[in-house]
């Protein structure tokens, strides 16, 4: 368990956010060091959900921590071209909606991370990234090519918002191995890795590849699973689970 410290930020009132995938408690939070705010949408755990459901290990995570249901969260970063325009150059809609659905049928949070746009570089500089990706570059390439880092996205201000919701351990939900790296740095118990992998599209495989192949992302992009003009589902496909002791971790991983 981490440290007893004042956390750099500020959660506002908790209201009911009634949704398309159900009923959801919202709340804002401010980070008092950047003055960026994130907001984090939450439902519970099911009643009927036993000890230990959804966890690792018997209800253990690695250090022995204590049995229980163990929600899930989601790290949303902020992508208002996938997000709210519902683009295809991207899958971030498309998890959004599928972490959301997941949440409300097994409990826990998706914290949306604003002030990550484009991977930390700011929507402008996003745009321009794919400006050069029209030209041949991939998503990595094409950020090096304006000079600007491939991942530059802090999570610190996450994990002060997971501590100072008790979220000290926790499923993630993700395909990226960095994100447990940072939060285990910042001292949040991560028992299980949940994909969130969704069919690719003709328009975003070459960036699924490039996250798999580059970033080191858990994709199977398997022949077939993929889509070419129809939205996703609303609800989420099966889950695939990843015991945290099998998930690779290297240094200068990109999300």
């Amino acid at each position: 368990m981490i440290a007893e410290r004042p956390l750099p930020v500020t959660g506002g009132p908790i209201v009911q956010l009634p949704t398309a995938f159900g009923q959801f408690q919202g709340q804002a939070w401010t980070d008092e060091t950047t003055g960026i705010e994130h907001m984090t949408v939450s439902a519970p755990v099911p009643p009927d959900a036993g000890d230990g459901a959804g966890s690792v290990d018997g209800g253990q995570g690695p250090s022995g921590a204590e049995a229980g249901p163990v929600p899930l969260v989601r790290l949303h970063s902020e992508c208002l071209t996938g997000d709210v325009f519902g683009s295809y150059r991207c899958d971030c809609g498309e998890q959004l909606a599928y972490a959301l659905g997941l949440i409300h049928e097994q409990g826990g949070t998706l914290l949306y991370l604003r002030g990550h746009e484009g991977r930390g570089i700011g929507l402008a500089n996003k745009l321009r990234a794919y400006a050069l990706q029209e030209g041949g570059a991939d998503t990595v390439d094409a950020n090096e090519q304006l000079g600007l880092p491939v991942d530059s996205r802090d999570y610190a201000a996450a994990a002060a918002i997971l501590e100072s919701m008790g979220l000290r351990r926790i499923r993630l939900l993700s395909n990226n191995p960095l994100k447990y790296d940072k939060l285990s740095e910042h001292g949040i118990q991560v028992v299980e890795m949940v994909r969130t992998e969704v069919p690719s599209r003709e328009q975003n495989i070459r960036y699924l590849q490039t996250k798999r192949d580059r970033m080191n992302h858990t994709l199977s992009l398997l022949d077939g699973n993929h889509s070419s003009g129809q939205p996703a589902p609303v609800q989420p496909a099966p889950v695939q689970h990843i015991p945290t002791q099998h998930v690779p971790t290297r240094k200068g991983n990109h999300a």
